[in-house]
């Protein structure tokens, strides 16, 4: 697969197989900064905070996830892809909310594995996270 295709994709929540999708792959050309400039010419934008306190979200330039708000002729579609040093694995969801379910398992998995700097507190399965590490951040939108 290309670095950027488009596809028949299975949203992982509600099983629907749906044409046409801009799905994103393997990148091993550059660095992730470069695929970060790539896929946001595509409408993705990588994601660099999570939680009520904007945690990190990966380890740029070689850990990143990346998300898209899309539509179809039956509603919305939200796209995440993990890219790790070049491989890249998209999935898409029918909801937000286990769209933001799949990223905060993301975030989750980096936290408790010391690849990215999470709260102290964390809970011994991304299922018990509490909503206030479940969220995207605001902190860095009041202004």
């Amino acid at each position: 697969m290309n670095a950027i295709a488009t596809a028949t994709i299975t949203t992982k929540d509600t099983g629907e197989e749906i044409h046409g999708v801009t799905v994103l792959g393997d990148y091993h050309m550059n660095d992730g900064y470069d695929w970060m400039e790539l896929i946001g010419e595509h409408g993705w934008a990588v994601i660099p905070s999570w939680g009520c306190d904007g945690w990190d979200l990966g380890q740029w330039p070689y850990v990143m996830v990346a998300g898209i708000r899309t539509a179809d002729e039956i509603g919305n579609l939200f796209g995440m892809a993990t890219y790790c040093e070049g491989d890249v694995r998209t999935t898409f969801y029918r909801t937000k909310a286990r769209f933001w379910d799949a990223i905060s398992e993301q975030a989750f998995f980096h936290w408790k594995n010391g690849q990215a700097q999470g709260p102290e507190d964390l809970p011994m399965a991304a299922a018990e996270l509490p909503s206030r590490y479940r969220q995207p951040c605001t902190v860095f939108t009041d202004a």
